[in-house]
């Protein structure tokens, strides 16, 4: 068993429909997402970088950078997901608001050791990217539908995603991520991807 390096943050809707998102160790990214694809996400960083997030199905993240670097990541519920092999764990601060938050930062859920088999994969071939696309789709499917689809969300408008049963912040069947995202309410709280 593992214990990554823990790093919060927060994300904050614009009035523009994008995300701002804020880490604890001063990184910031701005995330919208993809019309017509709701579970792909654009973002671009404080730091020069951007790229995209793709919430794939089985709460795994595909990050691809400008530059054709491409990384994985795991939702691993409760806000929190896993990236660089199991070395970090991005905490959606946004998620732990209000009695459940209380009551899952008192258990220390943020921080819980990491099993192997919550570790994201190292790579992917594109076959098996697209059986977990397809995947994701049928359990969209299957759960009747539920917005727009999708990480993460994880914010999905990029990296944004999950609920936290899946890209990542909440609990949930891991297809609602992107509840509200239409403006209503805090779009963020069930949006982790990331």
């Amino acid at each position: 068993m593992n214990r990554p390096e823990e790093i919060g943050y927060a994300d904050e809707l614009l009035a523009d429909g994008t995300v701002h998102r804020r880490y604890e160790d001063g990184l910031e990214e701005w995330r919208r997402r993809t019309s017509g694809h709701p579970h792909l996400v654009h973002w671009h960083d404080n730091r020069g970088a951007s790229g995209t997030d793709e919430l794939l199905g089985d709460r795994i993240i595909k990050r691809s950078l400008t530059d054709g670097t491409v990384t994985y990541a795991r939702d691993i519920g409760y806000g929190r997901t896993l990236w660089a092999r199991g070395e970090k764990v991005l905490v959606n601060r946004s998620s732990f608001g209000g009695r459940m938050g209380v009551l899952l930062a008192g258990l220390g859920v943020a921080t819980l050791a990491v099993t192997a088999a919550q570790l994201p994969p190292l790579s992917m071939s594109p076959e098996q990217e697209e059986a977990l696309r397809q995947q994701q789709a049928q359990a969209q499917q299957s759960s009747g539908g539920g917005g727009d689809s999708s990480g993460s969300g994880y914010s999905d408008d990029g990296s944004e995603g999950t609920d936290g049963s899946g890209s990542g912040d909440g609990t949930g069947d891991g297809n609602d991520w992107d509840a509200h995202w239409d403006g209503e309410g805090d779009a963020w709280n069930d949006d982790d991807f990331g």
